[in-house]
Formats: structure tokens, sequence, C-alpha cells
């Protein structure tokens, strides 16, 4: 779920004692604070997790919470899809944006996609992505940077979950799923009715119930859909 961007746009940074660390500090970073549990709407995928979020936040010092220590609603939803639906994405390559925790390029994975990308801009989400795919026994790539201005590396499916929870980044994704469906690419998206989800430029394909954690979302359950562009 997270994304961050150029110098020319917001700016979702780690504290520069978080930049700076190496992937073994990062990953002790990511084991020391969460716990492996199952995704509640996805039980087949584990994940570490986190139990408190604002601790966690407040340890991270970080502007945004700390998007890859929990399942969130629109990922929840994506993943469950892919899983029940494989043909989707077997056999293809595949790019996850905004991965946060990795969930839905685990699932992917999962469902038989060759080759899986999970792109974050926050070190210790691709820290969490690569220890999540280690304990799903899957192999997922991944890639840090701001990659709004590529063509997703010509994957052949585009998967983003849980994105539309802030306008400006909301009007920076938008061009870049454009320009990946224009050219051919299956693009999925998993959203729980977030604000700035664009009404009529998506195709609903699902609809689920997702547990969820009541600190983040003040609620036990939220409905999330899953899109097509």
């Amino acid at each position: 779920m997270s994304y961050g961007l150029s110098p020319l746009r917001p700016v979702f940074a780690l504290p520069l004692s978080f930049s700076v660390m190496s992937a073994p500090t990062l990953t002790d970073f990511v084991l020391a604070n969460t716990t492996l549990a199952p995704v509640p709407l996805v039980p087949e995928v584990v994940l570490h997790s986190a139990a408190e979020a604002m601790d966690l936040w407040e340890l991270t010092r970080h502007d945004q919470p700390p998007f890859w220590a929990f399942p969130w609603a629109g990922g929840q939803a994506l993943a469950r899809h892919l899983l029940d639906n494989p043909g989707l994405v077997r056999d293809r390559k595949v790019f996850d944006l905004a991965s946060g925790s990795g969930l839905v390029a685990i699932a992917a994975a999962l469902a038989g996609a060759e080759v899986v990308t999970a792109n974050d801009i926050d070190p210790l989400a691709l820290a969490a992505v690569e220890l999540n795919a280690a304990a799903n026994g899957v192999t997922v790539r991944t890639l840090g940077g701001d990659q709004l201005d590529s063509d997703a590396h010509g994957a052949d499916v585009v998967l983003a979950g849980d994105v539309f929870y802030d306008a400006e980044i909301t009007a920076l994704v938008l061009p870049f799923l454009a320009r990946a469906a224009a050219r051919g690419a299956l693009v999925l998206l998993g959203d729980p009715d977030r604000a700035h989800l664009p009404p009529g430029l998506f195709t609903a394909r699902a609809r689920y119930d997702v547990p969820v954690p009541l600190t983040l979302e003040s609620t036990e359950t939220r409905g999330a859909t899953v899109w097509r562009a």
C-alpha cells in the first residue's frame, strides 16, 4: 500500500537512521516488531504483522503508517481474488505497485505467476516483502524507488492494493495504471471504498467483507472491491 514520490512529489521518506540501514538491519527491525500470522481473509498466506499500529508507527518516526506491517483491506481482497482465480496471473509476468507487506505479490506467486516484482519506496517494506515471501515459500523480486514514470517493466499484469488513500498519490498513480492498461496489461486494483477512488474508470469484478485492524480502520470489517481498469 505504501508509495512515495520523486523530489518534485510528496516524499514519504524514512528518517536518516532508517534510510541508511543495511539490509540485515532492516530485516532485524521487521522481525523484532512483528509476529508471523495468517492473513484474516487469506489464511493461505502468513505475514510478519504488527500487533499495535500506533506503537510501531512511533518507532519508525515515519510520516505515514507502517504500511508494510499490516494486511490492508484492499490488498486482502485482491490477494483473495487472485488465489480464487489463478488464471488471471498463471504463467504471466506480474508487477505489484506499492507492495507494502508483499501480500498481493505473494498471492500472485502462489497462484502460479511466472515472475513477480514487488515495488515499494520504503526500504522497510522491501525487507518485509523478502521475509514474507520466504515464509510462504515463494520467490518475489523486490524493486525500490519511484516507478510511476515506468511502464511497469513490461509486466503482463499490474496489481495495486489500496492505493487511493491520498488525493495527490491518486493523481500520480492513475496515469501509471492507464499506460499499463493502454498497452494491453491486465490491471487489477483492490480498494475498500477509499475517498479518492475515481468513479466510473474501473469495472467491478468482486466484492469482499474484509477483517481489518480496528486501530487503523476504526472498524473491524470493511467492504472491499476488486476492480479492473
